[in-house]
């Protein structure tokens, strides 16, 4: 199974690619899609609806994991982001892929133990379950293996599938 997470964001959407087979997981690619503030709204998330179904062309994946958007200090930035976030789920939809969603709180849980652990705590656990040498760089890149990782431990308990 091939997951792809995502961390929804407009001038930077981080996604990963997990490969898992039962009890195993391996990291393919992770990055960010990277939006110029100078672009109208519209081209950025253009760009990011092309970069991402290069993306899905790519690897293949079978599941897109996406962190729900359910609070934010800035209205109009939330807004936004939810738009890219419907970017994101119109491609994934497009390729046919099975769309999971997670809150933050599901995610911290899955991934710590504890729904209100701290960003760099989650950090650190992403680099411990992966093995990697440094904790992924930007925080959207971490938050987006966060949700692969979800997706990929809660892959039984039917937590949060599209409805």
């Amino acid at each position: 199974m091939i997951i792809l997470g995502i961390d929804p964001g407009v001038a930077l959407l981080g996604y990963a690619i997990l490969k898992t087979k039962g009890n195993d997981l391996e990291i393919i690619d992770y990055g960010c899609v990277k939006t110029s503030p100078q672009n109208i709204f519209s081209q950025r998330l253009l760009q990011i609806y092309q970069e991402l179904k290069i993306i899905i062309k790519k690897y293949q994946p079978q599941q897109m994991a996406i962190e729900h958007i359910y609070f934010a200090k800035n209205v109009k930035t939330a807004i936004k982001v939810s738009e890219a976030r419907g970017v994101a789920l119109l491609v994934a939809a497009e390729n046919q892929l099975e769309i999971l969603e997670y809150t933050p709180l599901q995610i911290k849980q899955a991934i710590t133990g504890y729904g209100r652990a701290p960003k760099q705590q989650m950090q650190k656990m992403v680099k411990a379950i992966l093995g990697l040498e440094k904790i992924p760089q930007p925080d959207d890149v971490a938050d987006a293996i966060a949700v692969a990782i979800t997706c990929w431990q809660t892959k039984n308990f039917d937590l949060c599938p599209q409805k």
